[in-house]
């Protein structure tokens, strides 16, 4: 069983920064597959950015990309979404999700996710 809990979201304006951070409970950290989606209002939730166990391979979803970055540390058990050059159209509440994985690379169907977090607030002011 593994918990996640985000943090670090909030307001800003329109080319604005935000790091969202994502801790895990549990020892087993480096063996999850890790990556971070995203539900804005009337959307369905949708990919972001994704991370192998090892940080490695990263993958981002077009919408973002050259934008936000992924990393991770699993010395410390928490993944990280650096957000830059934000626009209005990144407001939604943001998921981090983990779910084990033998394979190197990077998971982007939310349905083979099998741990999410609460989620945390992103909302860009234009």
């Amino acid at each position: 069983q593994v918990q996640l809990v985000e943090s670090g979201g909030g307001l800003v304006q329109t080319g604005g920064s935000l790091r969202l951070s994502c801790a895990a409970s549990g020892r087993t950290f480096s063996s999850y597959t890790m990556g971070w989606f995203r539900r804005a209002p009337g959307k369905e939730r949708e990919f972001v950015a994704g991370i192998s166990r090892s940080g490695d391979i990263t993958y981002y979803a077009d919408s973002v990309k050259g934008r936000f970055t992924i990393s991770r540390d699993n010395a410390q058990n928490t993944v990280y979404l650096q957000m830059n050059s934000l626009k209005p159209e990144d407001t939604a509440v943001y998921y981090c999700a983990a779910v084990p994985w033998q394979y190197s690379g990077v998971v982007r169907a939310p349905s083979t996710y099998r741990y999410w977090g609460q989620g945390t607030q992103v909302t860009v002011s234009s």
